[in-house]
């Protein structure tokens, strides 16, 4: 069997005119800061690239502030929204309890550095959001708040949370989402969901490593992280990479993913895997969630030995959990969901993309039930 890619909420790979469109920008000289010809040339083709990213998701182009990645991006807002907020007194951060740890650093470093105080709001076991502890912490603490920072979808199971009610509940209260899973995805417009920032990343969409984008309303000021030139609003300082963000312009406008096409193969694939491992849990199935985001559970087997025993078939997937310094913990997903420590620490994410086949998952399903036999025999040893 060939090797099969199903890792792609990681990175996917780069759609082909965005790899082309890239690689002939490689070639072009000029600093989009320099006021001479070649400089002027490459800021106009940097700013037809911030108007196309702007109008794929519903904002301006003055709002659409590239970074060098999402993490950056998360990193900017969060602490932005806080700093700016503390200004006015208020020193609580809010974020939800199975964020990405691009968000999860980030608020305890300003708890540990900063002074702030950090607040998670609670899931369900579909992995949707709490809305009544968030709106009882409002309705209490709202004075308080400086930022609310809750993801559009969630990258280990892909569900998808309510952004709207989260800003109606909020009120004045900053909101920020990490729509770095959803962009492409699924529906996404910044004007419609009416955040105050929203962060995106161009290789989970087909576009290149190392470049992201930060979606902050035009009459929001914040702090910058990084001091210079004064490039993107003041707020990140720095040359900007004319290559790579052509190459995100160029994926986030081609038609290289069909939602339905994905999510019908998801689908194949679940009812697969049911019938071949049937007492396997599929995480958030009954919440809405993304196209390509299969999240599961299966019981009496521990996942980096499953990880470990699909790479040897040359099947590509992943723990969907933090690993740090080689010590395996359990996902902060699933613990936040409802698991114990053991069942949290059990589970395999499969992401599909655009590349992904019906063959490659009826492969995959195929050498399912060796692997979870080899797995629990292990974890029995």
């Amino acid at each position: 069997m060939s090797s099969i890619y199903l890792d792609h909420a990681a990175t996917t790979p780069m759609v082909e005119e965005a790899l082309i469109a890239m690689t002939a920008q490689l070639a072009w000289l000029g600093n989009p800061s320099s006021l001479h010809t070649h400089g002027r040339a490459t800021r106009k083709t940097l700013e037809d690239a911030r108007e196309v990213i702007a109008n794929e998701v519903g904002a301006l182009p003055s709002e659409v502030i590239f970074t060098a990645s999402g993490t950056e991006a998360n990193n900017t807002a969060l602490k932005g929204l806080y700093w700016q907020g503390r200004d006015n007194g208020r020193h609580v951060v809010v974020i939800s309890a199975i964020e990405h740890h691009a968000i999860i650093d980030p608020a305890h470093w300003l708890q540990e550095h900063e002074g702030a105080e950090v607040i998670q709001i609670p899931v369900n076991t579909d992995g949707v959001i709490n809305l009544e502890f968030l709106k009882e912490l409002v309705e209490k603490r709202g004075s308080e708040i400086a930022v609310i920072s809750v993801m559009h979808s969630n990258n280990e199971t892909g569900v998808i949370q309510p952004i709207r009610t989260v800003v109606e509940i909020a009120g004045d209260i900053p909101v920020h989402t990490d729509a770095v899973q959803s962009f492409k995805k699924t529906a996404l417009s910044f004007a419609d969901l009416g955040v105050y920032a929203m962060s995106l990343s161009a290789h989970k969409i087909g576009g290149p490593l190392g470049i992201g984008a930060l979606i902050l309303r035009r009459r929001v000021e914040i702090p910058a992280l990084l001091h210079g030139g004064g490039q993107e609003r003041e707020i990140r300082s720095g040359t900007l990479n004319a290559p790579a963000i052509v190459g995100f312009a160029t994926a986030a406008k081609s038609k290289y993913y069909d939602a339905k096409l994905v999510s019908a193969l998801r689908d194949s694939f679940i009812a697969g895997l049911k019938n071949a491992i049937p007492d396997a849990l599929i995480n958030g199935i009954e919440s809405e969630r993304l196209p390509g985001i299969v999240n599961v559970t299966f019981p009496g087997t521990q996942s980096d030995t499953l990880l470990l025993l699909m790479d040897g078939r040359k099947v590509s997937c992943s723990t969907g959990s933090a690993c740090s310094a080689g010590v395996h913990e359990a996902s902060h997903v699933l613990l936040a969901m409802g698991h114990s420590e053991i069942s949290a620490q059990s589970s395999l994410r499969f992401s599909f993309g655009a590349t992904s086949t019906y063959a490659e998952c009826d492969a995959v399903v195929s050498v399912l039930p060796d692997v979870i036999t080899r797995g629990r025999a292990a974890n029995f040893s």
